[in-house]
């Protein structure tokens, strides 16, 4: 079947009609903001481990898939244009593959979504006992549970009333505040490095092959965005001008996670930790900086990634429902969400192992694999041979760095165990 016919015919169940369509009021600059804020997170603190893992030569895995996400990024830009009426990540695979297309997305797409909020609620209780060694006095216990996890379960109620919120300028308020609590971390770890008398001179080998699928899924993690990109498209007031924010989004962010690789893995060495902040020494007033903005950004990402699965559970609904029927129950599905969050979070408290896992089980999927496919699908009568060759010989070569991959972070997780 064509998909042209896909989208005329089945696709009503995912978008009604042209007069749906949001109005767009970003800007390029704007755009560029967002892109960054998309891709800017907390896979930067686990680039040094990486480096130092993988040894330096990884860093050309890191900006290649920087420059593969920029580019798949661009192939989501092609598909969102052949329709005003697609608005999501899920509509894209809707009009590439039917309903198993849009199954298959929202799948990937709320499977990253979870494992990444798991990533950063362990992350949130790393940071926290860091941060209570200093407070050897301060005591919470709930259900047998240490202060930190205790104070992470407290975190996660406080974030709740978050999930519950349907005004986007509400959200891209929260969003905002993630993005400055990143680049608050990048400029502490710099600020280290210069006046926190460290040297930076720790060795680090070329290249060790034998970790390089276990870190691997660390680096594709830092290119997970691709879910939002829709959002970032059907916002911008000239989309003709996409791929080029696209590009230059993911060079700037490329750059920066880089040097943040390398000056993070000279400074601490082969003792660095799959955080990098929680390497930092205990006494600077930077430490302290770095270890509460890496605590609250977490709180900032709830918000974001449960906006797939609520959304689709709200696109569900009844369309003759009231509205504060709906609300009700898109926050309580987000919120139990969360909590579910919570439970495995404390139950797998590996972060670097659950991070490598989310790149490589799901996030390769998301923003490389599945944009290909879909390309090849929706303008198949147009590409080429050579083109479709090289597309194919990707979507290969991903497929095995995703399954070795997961593979290596599974085993890794056993151990742990």
């Amino acid at each position: 079947m064509d998909s042209t016919t896909y989208l005329l015919s089945d696709y009503k169940d995912s978008t009604t009609s042209v007069h749906d369509v949001p109005v767009a009021t970003s800007t390029s600059f704007t755009a560029l903001l967002n892109m960054m804020g998309l891709l800017i997170g907390l896979g930067q603190l686990s680039t040094a481990y990486a480096l130092q893992t993988g040894g330096w030569a990884s860093a050309f895995i890191l900006c290649g898939l920087f420059m593969l996400g920029a580019y798949t990024s661009h192939l989501l830009g092609l598909c969102l244009a052949t329709d005003v009426r697609l608005k999501s990540y899920a509509d894209i695979g809707h009009v590439a593959f039917g309903r198993k297309g849009r199954y298959i997305s929202l799948f990937f797409v709320n499977m990253e979504s979870f494992m990444a909020l798991v990533s950063f609620t362990i992350s949130m209780t790393d940071h926290l006992t860091r941060v209570l060694d200093g407070y050897r006095n301060f005591h919470v216990s709930f259900f047998s549970l240490s202060t930190a996890q205790s104070l992470t379960v407290i975190a996660i109620i406080v974030s709740i009333p978050s999930v519950w919120l349907r005004n986007l300028n509400s959200i891209s308020f929260i969003s905002t505040l993630g993005i400055l609590l990143s680049f608050l971390i990048c400029g502490v770890l710099i600020c280290t490095c210069f006046f926190g008398g460290i040297i930076a001179n720790k060795p680090i080998q070329v290249f060790r092959i034998n970790n390089i699928f276990s870190v691997s899924g660390l680096y594709i993690f830092n290119i997970a965005s691709h879910m939002a990109i829709p959002d970032v498209y059907k916002s911008m007031v000239d989309p003709t001008a996409f791929s080029t924010i696209s590009f230059l989004s993911f060079g700037v962010v490329s750059a920066l996670y880089t040097v943040l690789a390398f000056l993070g893995a000279k400074m601490f060495g082969p003792g660095v930790s799959s955080q990098v902040t929680l390497s930092m020494p205990k006494h600077l007033i930077f430490t302290q900086i770095a270890l509460w903005a890496a605590i609250i950004t977490p709180m900032t990402k709830y918000v974001f990634f449960t906006v797939p699965m609520a959304s689709e559970v709200e696109h569900h609904l009844p369309a003759k429902m009231l509205l504060w029927k709906k609300t009700v129950i898109r926050g309580a599905a987000g919120s139990i969400f969360l909590l579910v969050v919570l439970v495995i979070a404390i139950t797998i408290p590996f972060f670097e192992t659950v991070l490598g896992l989310t790149g490589s089980l799901v996030s390769i999927f998301v923003s490389v694999i599945l944009p290909i496919a879909f390309y090849l699908r929706i303008f198949r009568k147009t590409i080429t041979l050579a083109s479709l060759v090289i597309h194919l010989i990707i979507i290969a070569t991903c497929l095995v760095i995703g399954i070795t991959g997961t593979i290596s972070n599974v085993r890794s997780m056993i151990n742990h165990y």
